[in-house]
């Protein structure tokens, strides 16, 4: 079994989801486009030598509907024998994406891979796919299904996570972020993004909410309480009768931000590289993905990352750096609890929280900012983690070489 090496990630600034946000008009297409054509431009490579173009996509509807991964390859003008992929497997899409990837290099079917996501949530809303997961009465009320957040809050509650604890750890996502990209620490996987004429529309991560403060957060009102008040607290309290209510901590200053962005992330065997003339800058170590108690939809990170760890033959001290992403602050909050972690070793350049989560396209983002932390520190392993919907939990472990 040959290795899948990492020869370079990329990805895009991250802007607010919404019509005023900076690339609120720039098509899925293009954002996916924009990164493919940077991976050619930075490494000079045949691109009728990649066998395929696997992204990730939560909203594969409209101008993301279709394959969109294939619509990708073709607007960045690559040589049309490269297929293409659509993968939706909820927040986990991005990263398993990369995980596919890998498994397809490491058993030889493929030698170049370019994986990533994409997801414009300005231009198709958060939830415009459908789904039985929240839609079908009657699977919804059998399995005590209830939306994200409500979950999040439920999480919290049993975990005893309190709104102050939740609103810290997100003023240090918000700090560490300004931080790294103060200090540059993103610059060398963000692309920027220009439009029909090759004007720069953005070219920094613009979400980061540099004036957050204790007050500001503590001033928020709860976002899913009334969600809870019209039904589904009681409809979770029928499976978790042992408590008497539902604490509902999160806020839009502690919750993941809706952000538009792509990633991509080139992967290849040792075949690839020599090709090509390409460095690989890591490796792909191990992957797993699970799922536990689907109303508990943040429980799957901890055991997904113990059985990545298994596969590796690893122990949790053999990691220099954990990532999970900051869907909500409860999530990070239950995982650095069960996985005996110091803040000081998770999330070191801040999350979702601060940055925003586009949703197919987050996974593989965190392997560009974890594999840049691993260089800058000198470090050698890190492990990335994401909680997804129906209780998924998907874990990769990254090497740097």
């Amino acid at each position: 079994m040959t290795h899948a090496y990492i020869y370079d990630a990329v990805r895009t600034p991250r802007t607010a989801g919404k019509k005023t946000g900076e690339l609120h008009e720039v098509k899925p297409v293009e954002l996916g486009a924009c990164l493919l054509r940077e991976l050619q431009a930075r490494h000079d490579f045949d691109t009728s030598y990649v066998n395929d173009v696997m992204m990730g996509c939560t909203g594969p509807v409209g101008e993301q509907g279709g394959d969109v991964a294939k619509s990708i390859a073709i607007q960045a003008g690559w040589a049309y024998e490269v297929p293409g992929v659509q993968l939706d497997r909820f927040c986990a899409s991005g990263l398993d994406a990369v995980n596919s990837s890998a498994q397809n290099v490491m058993s030889g079917w493929n030698d170049l891979i370019v994986a990533g996501g994409v997801e414009s949530m300005s231009r198709i809303p958060l939830g415009a796919a459908g789904g039985a997961l929240l839609g079908d009465p009657e699977l919804v009320l059998k399995h005590n299904l209830v939306p994200q957040g409500v979950s999040a809050d439920l999480v919290a509650t049993l975990a005893g996570h309190t709104r102050e604890r939740a609103d810290a750890y997100a003023l240090a996502s918000q700090r560490r972020a300004a931080h790294a990209q103060d200090s540059g620490w993103f610059d060398k996987s963000v692309v920027p993004v220009k439009d029909i004429n090759g004007s720069v529309i953005v070219e920094k991560d613009s979400f980061i909410k540099r004036d957050t403060s204790l007050e500001k957060l503590a001033a928020l009102n709860p976002s899913f309480a009334q969600l809870g008040a019209m039904g589904m607290d009681e409809h979770v309290l029928q499976k978790y009768p042992q408590l008497d209510r539902i604490n509902h901590i999160h806020t839009p200053g502690n919750s993941s931000g809706i952000v538009d962005g792509a990633s991509a992330v080139l992967i290849g065997s040792e075949k690839a590289g020599k090709d090509l003339g390409l460095s690989p800058r890591g490796r792909i170590v191990a992957g797993a993905v699970l799922a536990t108690d689907p109303t508990l939809m943040f429980h799957g990170p901890a055991p997904a990352a113990r059985r990545c760890l298994e596969i590796a033959r690893l122990k949790p001290s053999d990691i220099d750096l954990w990532e999970l992403n900051e869907a909500f602050a409860s999530a990070v909050l239950k995982f650095m609890d069960e996985m005996d972690l110091a803040h000081e070793q998770i999330n070191v350049n801040g999350g979702a929280i601060a940055l925003g989560h586009p949703l197919g396209a987050t996974g593989a983002m965190l392997v560009s900012t974890m594999l840049d932390e691993l260089e800058r520190r000198g470090k050698k392993r890190a492990l990335l983690a994401l909680c997804a919907g129906g209780g998924i939990g998907i874990a990769t472990i990254i090497e740097r070489v």
